[in-house]
């Protein structure tokens, strides 16, 4: 067994029922049903038909667009096994970090009952801090502050 059918996500017994188009191609990672197959292939020769009979391309579109449509349907192939095997190598521990990072946290932030909100505008009085605590930049007691609010000018 090769590497690449190794990772394949299609079974090797399934193989003979997946359709032509997925066969003929190749694919091992992308595994599109007879419909999808049947737009890639029948849907572009129709379409180039359809623009070659409105005289919008030539004839030769007939041939390249389902060409064109099958080389991409292989290169979205060749990505998904980039990343499938970029993402085998990243350590368990270090996706069990990820997933913690980004699932949501819902719950209640405490607020003191003294808190109470500021109003655009409106003056406060900053408590007095301790005398042993000669923070730079800090506000002297009975300093009045303004609540900055980017929707007034």
């Amino acid at each position: 067994m090769t590497r690449a059918r190794r990772w394949a996500t299609v079974p090797t017994d399934e193989e003979r029922y997946r359709p032509l188009y997925a066969r003929v191609l190749g694919l091992r990672f992308v595994n599109p049903g007879g419909v999808l197959c049947f737009l890639f292939f029948e849907g572009s020769v129709a379409l180039a038909a359809l623009l070659a009979l409105a005289e919008l391309v030539t004839w030769w579109a007939v041939l390249v667009l389902p060409a064109v449509v099958a080389a991409m349907v292989k290169l979205n192939d060749l990505v998904a096994e980039q990343v499938i095997h970029s993402a085998a190598q990243v350590p368990e521990q270090e996706r069990d970090r990820f997933r913690r990072q980004i699932e949501p946290v819902v719950g209640r932030a405490r607020v003191p009952s003294t808190a109470r909100a500021l109003r655009a505008g409106q003056p406060s009085t900053v408590p007095a801090l301790p005398a042993g605590d000669p923070t730079p930049g800090a506000a002297r007691p009975g300093e009045t502050l303004y609540r900055y609010d980017e929707g007034q000018r």
